[in-house]
Parts: structure tokens; sequence; C-alpha cells
């Protein structure tokens, strides 16, 4: 059998929400759907926020303290519901999962890698879809700076993946100058990083924690790694199979 190509997918709340204020079963069923179709030719690996932005369907914390505690505290209690979720919605097509949270400290030890990547490739190999997450009720990192984009270029150096995708918003990554002149122009294919650098314009998501920088910061270290990273926006239905056909605009870091 010919070896399968192996894909981690970094899902935002942005795109898991289609930017309403509640998670979105059917973006989730369209993930489903192309890995059910992909599924004999590709392996998929995923990283997926939302823990926050499912909770807060479901409760209002009150509390006097900080409010970064208010949100490990939501995300203790949406991180089961969304997996829940993707389990529901998967097992419908007949796809495993499995649930994975990870601290950036865990990237720091050798063990602890050595461990990741061992656990990780048992459930790959037995068929089951990891979806991980930061495990935000110890560790801030996700929360307060990167909307998982740096837990997603890390996990896919670790696990050493063929190709990183980061679903975000937007058709990849716009040029500066179409930015300002508001008729953004995706660049679509990047060979020279310090050109890219110089074209980002930073924006923050409005349900996730990232923007345009962090994904950047992210692609750097996917670089470091070798590997090549996509920019594709994940708002639009079937966006992995259509990236992957060149039918929509999205950008390509080599």
């Amino acid at each position: 059998m010919a070896k399968k190509k192996r894909i981690l997918l970094k899902i935002g709340s942005n795109t898991l929400t289609k930017e309403t204020d509640n998670i979105s079963r059917g973006k989730i069923e369209d993930i489903a759907n192309q890995i059910a179709k992909l599924q004999d030719s590709h392996e998929f690996i995923i990283v997926s926020s939302g823990a926050i932005a499912v909770a807060k369907q479901f409760v209002k914390l009150e509390s006097k303290r900080k409010e970064l505690f208010v949100k490990q505290a939501l995300a203790s209690i949406g991180q089961p519901h969304l997996i829940r979720i993707y389990q529901e919605i998967f097992r419908e097509l007949g796809l495993l999962t499995s649930q994975c949270l990870l601290s950036y400290s865990d990237f720091e030890k050798q063990e602890s890698k050595t461990n990741i990547v061992n656990t990780i490739n048992v459930l790959v190999s037995n068929n089951y879809i990891p979806i991980i997450n930061e495990n935000d009720t110890v560790a801030t990192d996700e929360i307060k700076f990167g909307d998982n984009d740096k837990l997603g270029a890390l996990t896919a150096s670790l696990l050493d993946v063929d190709l990183f995708i980061i679903a975000t918003n937007t058709n990849g990554i716009y040029t500066k100058a179409s930015m300002e002149n508001k008729a953004p122009k995706t660049i679509e294919e990047v060979n020279d990083f310090s050109v890219l650098m110089n074209e980002v314009v930073d924006s923050k998501s409005s349900h996730g924690t990232g923007g345009m920088q962090s994904k950047v910061d992210a692609i750097s270290l996917a670089k470091q790694s070798n590997i090549e990273t996509w920019i594709v926006n994940g708002l639009e239905d079937n966006f992995i199979i259509n990236a992957i056909e060149n039918k929509v605009p999205f950008t390509k870091i080599k």
C-alpha cells in the first residue's frame, strides 16, 4: 500500500462558529465529509480550538477573579461538549476520533515529546483521528496568545507531517497594498519567507485570540521543520478538497 499523506489541520474558533456565536455542526460535518472522502490517500490529525466558544452557548460564569480564570473555567466546561460534537458527527461517517490535550511544556521535555509521537502514531495507525487542543485548565498560552496556531505548528513539526493546513476566515494571506485598497488579493505562493513578513497586516479574529501575525509565526515554526503550510478559507464548504484540487484561492508556503 502507498504511504498516506499526513495532514495536520488546524481549525480556529472563527471557522468552527462560522463567525457566529455558536459552534456550527454544519462546519464540522463539512470537515468530516472531506476527511471521509480523502481517507484512502490521506491521514488527518486535527488541532481544534472552540472549547470556550462551546461553553459560552451553555453557561455564563460570574466571577470577581481575573478574566483569564473565567476563560479557563469555560474551557473546562466546553472541552467535553466540543469532543462530543466531533465524535457524534464523525461517527456517522464511520470515522473514529480521540481527544488529546497538550500543554506547551510538553514540547520542552524529550520524554513528553516521545510519548506524544508514539501515542498519536498508534492512534493514526489504528484509523483514529486525534483531536488536539491545549489543556487550557492548567495552561494559558493559547487563551492569551495564539488561538492554537503555535500549538498546531509545534505538533506538525513533532509529528513530521507532510502538510500543515491552517483553516481561517480569509482566502489565505493578502498583499498589504490590496488590503489598503480594500480589494483583498491573495498571495498564492511563497518561496521567500522574508517577502511574506513584509506583506502581513495583522488583525484579530472575532472569536479566536489569534490574528494573521500568529499564523505567520506558526508558518515560521513549520518552515524550520521543512513543512509546507497552506492558509485556507475554512468558512467555505469543501475547503480542503478544493485547495488540494486548486479550485480556490489560498496561500501556499513552500
